[in-house]
């Protein structure tokens, strides 16, 4: 029944819909509850041997417990590693790889457990270690023979992580480890051998669970990383209709972090997590025959004032003291680095948050890991705070009268992230300038306009300036189209139109409800307001390009007068203009005649001064010939 589950997990994974990530726990666990029934033999047969007061037979119980953990972990990965089993299904590791350490799994069997037994009898009996001549042998040969297969594998494997140095960095440690115990055991160190080796069997088993938790941690971010693929795409389903339809200006989209980005940004933080776990596991394993660390505490860097101006008390720096201040520079900036895509990916994607919510997190988090690790690195270099406090006050005056705008924008951005009076993806205007927001950061935030130009704006101004936000909690806004019908229109049928057109289009809102206002009586029209709310702002020019095309089109059938501004033009006929021209030329060419008191004022009747209508007979003052002039 459990291998038929097992086959049936491994045929779901990799399906759009069946997958997940509990699909490898399970079939993991499946795998250890297949290859149990042998070591919880050995494991009752080895508690039977040591029950008891005396205990029968307590060196071979035991060997038998040692044993039993061999064999389910050599058990246990050869049925990872089968063909089209967890390795190749769950993990992707490439076929010849798998297969290749499947055989070597074999191979290695036959190898360990005889030596695992061996070992665990002599460490039960070390006074007879010197007569033990077949466990001297066996020890030879088994470690030989193991580091020729170890040797054999490292060779033909590609290079780890990509780094040829620290993969012939492992082949030369996993080749000579079990040559040097080899050695040891030949001139006479055997009881040495077989503590060293008993550490270095246990270190293998570490080798083997972190490959395998690496295998399953890699795949549940790849599926969790898949899923929020597909819930974008559902997102961006849903929202294709108002997309396609909305105007060019609007179509600034949020921005997100890349699917890839958040896969390699969790892979590299869980695999420096693991690595850290699995660094400290070896360290344990051989913390009693290490002395390393201690050597590096005996190295006197430099010394530093602990105590007071009047107690002064020194305290040594140690290369021990440089090399964890070292280690936690290094995963201060890999956590700053890393942790938002794992964050994204495993928490952030999970919550029903508001609007940036995600990216306001993320880079808040960011700053306090940077500060903290910051903080911890001077302290494991003595610099404390009573040390740091009067160069801080120094270079606070100093920020404040050099550094005042830089730091007036990074203090604005502090406030912008917690009070949050903008996020990614608002719609802001400022001034004269108008986008969405893109990006956020310690000096400037990027705002990308309707144009696609990217803007960057420094903090400062959006704490201090008039700051309109089109979405900070609503994004519902007011539309006002204006209309002016002729005078003479149907006022009535005019606000019923209006309505209708409103009333008809999807994008307006039923509440608060559409609104006709016959608001001013002009030159040439009749100003009416027609005023809708809409809900998003994407919505707000298509509207209104809807609307107009409806109102249009209403108006035209019922006869209604969108009216244009009118102009009255009154023109002089020729017969009176040429009569006025020559009296005028007469009047100058006359003598001037000093008994005069008045000039000549020409007869109104007689010039046809009076305005008349133009007539077809009349010729037109704007007409085409020389002899019509234009006024």
């Amino acid at each position: 029944r459990w291998r038929g589950q097992l086959r049936d997990i491994n045929a779901d994974v990799g399906h759009f819909r069946h997958d997940s990530s509990r699909h490898t726990p399970k079939a993991l666990g499946l795998t250890a509850l297949i290859v149990l029934p042998m070591p919880v033999i050995l494991c009752g047969l080895g508690i039977l041997l040591l029950a008891g007061d005396p205990a029968p037979l307590p060196a071979l119980g035991a060997a038998l417990l040692k044993l039993a953990i061999a064999w389910f972990v050599l058990h246990f990965l050869y049925r990872v590693l089968e063909p089209n089993g967890i390795a190749v299904r769950h993990f992707r590791w490439e076929s010849e790889l798998v297969t290749r350490l499947h055989h070597l799994i074999r191979n290695v069997a036959w190898v360990l457990l005889p030596l695992v037994l061996v070992i665990a009898l002599n460490a039960a009996n070390p006074a007879h270690l010197g007569d033990d001549v077949i466990g001297r042998v066996t020890m030879l040969i088994g470690m030989l023979l193991l580091s020729l297969l170890l040797g054999r594998v490292m060779w033909k494997t590609e290079p780890l992580y990509h780094s040829r140095l620290l993969h012939i960095g492992a082949t030369l440690l996993l080749i000579l480890a079990p040559l040097a115990l080899a050695g040891m055991s030949f001139w006479g160190y055997h009881y040495t051998a077989t503590r060293l080796a008993d550490r270095f069997f246990i270190t293998l088993y570490l080798i083997a669970g972190w490959m395998v938790v690496q295998g399953t941690v890699s795949r549940n971010l790849n599926v969790a990383g898949r899923r929020l693929a597909y819930q974008r795409a559902l997102n961006k389903r849903q929202a294709a209709p108002a997309r396609e339809t909305q105007d060019a200006e609007m179509g600034v989209e949020i921005p997100e972090m890349d699917i890839r980005q958040i896969n390699q940004q969790s892979l590299r933080l869980a695999r420096l997590i693991l690595t850290i776990i699995f660094a400290v596991l070896v360290y344990l394993t051989w913390a009693d025959l290490l002395s390393a660390t201690s050597y590096l505490e005996s190295v006197t860097l430099w010394e530093y004032n602990r105590g007071t101006s009047d107690n002064p008390l020194m305290a040594p720096i140690s290369a021990g003291d440089v090399l964890v201040a070292l280690i936690i520079v290094i995963l201060t900036i890999t956590l700053a680095r890393n942790l938002p895509g794992l964050l994204e990916i495993l928490v952030l994607s999970r919550l029903n948050l508001r609007q940036g919510s995600s990216y306001a997190i993320t880079t808040l988090l960011s700053y306090v890991i940077v500060s903290v690790g910051v903080v911890y690195g001077l302290s494991a270099l003595g610099v404390s705070w009573n040390k740091l406090q009067w160069l801080v006050a120094a270079l606070s005056v100093g920020l404040g009268f050099g550094l005042q705008e830089i730091f007036a924008n990074f203090v604005s951005g502090l406030i912008i992230l917690f009070e949050r009076p903008i996020r990614i993806g608002d719609v802001v205007t400022i001034g004269d300038l108008s986008g969405t927001v893109n990006r956020i950061r310690i000096r400037a935030t990027t705002i990308t306009d309707f144009d696609r130009k990217e803007i960057i704006v420094p903090n400062k101004t959006f704490v201090t300036s008039h700051l309109i936000n089109w979405s900070l909690s609503d994004t519902v806004t007011r539309v006002i189209i204006k209309v002016g019908v002729a005078y003479g229109s149907d006022l009535t049928k005019t606000r019923e139109l209006l309505l209708q057109a409103a009333r008809n289009n999807t994008r307006v809102l039923d509440d608060p409800e559409p609104l006709v206002l016959f608001l001013a009586y002009n030159e040439s029209t009749l100003d009416h307001e027609l005023r809708v709310h809409v809900r998003e702002l994407v919505d707000r020019n298509m509207a209104i390009d809807e609307i107009n095309r409806d109102i249009d089109r209403l108006f035209a059938e019922n006869g209604i007068e969108i009216a244009f501004r009118q102009l009255d033009v009154n023109l002089r006929n020729m017969a009176g203009l040429e009569k006025l021209i020559g009296s005028r030329r007469e009047e100058m060419d006359r003598p001037s005649d000093p008994a005069e008191t008045e000039p000549h004022r020409p007869d109104p009747a007689a010039t046809g001064s009076q305005a008349k209508p133009a007539t077809p007979d009349s010729k037109s003052v704007l007409g085409d010939g020389p002899d019509n002039p234009t006024v």
